[in-house]
């Protein structure tokens, strides 16, 4: 006996019935990617790299679907049925729910993979029809984002510090915007520096100087 074959699965928000694919896809691709800026500060030999904020990961897969039947010896002519039927589940999955007042949550599962987010785009490209026009086999390009939920998915920030405050001693060739850099990965946090410290000039810093750097 073979290999039982699982079938990818979507499963919809609000629904109880997945839609199950007919062609297991013959690949998936996944991107991710973050907004990233670099600033230059005075007194360091190159600019810092500083994180902005993540963007969603991506997920395209083409689905395949088929409903042509050959011609058999009982049954000479070609026949099939349409196969929009199948397909238009597909694209509907980019329109509003009634119930939920914006489009459905969309989980694509299969083997190891099981990501959730919304069908922001559907390609559909029909490739064979009946003599009377009557498409019977289609792919469709699908395009999925994941969906950020802030109460769930929180992620540390970047520039969060230890809930304790530590201690710097200035070195030659620190400034407060250096430290800020270091410290919390922006500079421009130094004004918290300043405060915390009571300097009034920014500039004037000397070696061996003790500053206090609270969390942010």
């Amino acid at each position: 006996m073979g290999e039982t074959v699982t079938k990818a699965k979507l499963k919809v928000e609000g629904s109880t019935k997945d839609i199950e694919v007919e062609f297991n896809p013959t690949e998936y691709n996944l991107s991710s990617s973050i907004q990233y800026s670099e600033k230059n500060i005075p007194g360091l030999d190159g600019p810092i790299g500083q994180y902005i904020a993540g963007n969603s990961t991506t997920l395209n897969v083409t689905l395949l679907f088929n409903t042509y039947k050959p011609p058999t010896p009982s049954k000479p002519a070609e026949s099939g049925s349409d196969v929009t039927v199948y397909t238009k589940k597909i694209a509907a999955l980019t329109l509003i729910d009634g119930e939920l007042h914006r489009v459905p949550k969309v989980t694509f599962a299969w083997g190891s993979i099981n990501f959730t987010g919304i069908i922001t785009d559907v390609k559909e490209s029909y490739t064979m029809f009946l003599a009377d026009g009557k498409p019977v086999r289609a792919k469709v390009d699908v395009t999925f984002k994941s969906v950020y939920n802030i109460s769930t998915d929180k992620r540390i920030s970047p520039l969060e510090s230890p809930d304790r405050t530590k201690v710097k001693t200035v070195m030659q060739g620190d400034s407060l915007w250096s430290i800020a850099a270091q410290e919390y990965e922006d500079p421009e946090q130094w004004r918290i520096i300043a405060r915390e410290n009571g300097i009034l000039d920014p500039l004037k810093l000397y070696p061996g100087q003790t500053l206090k750097l609270p969390p942010l």
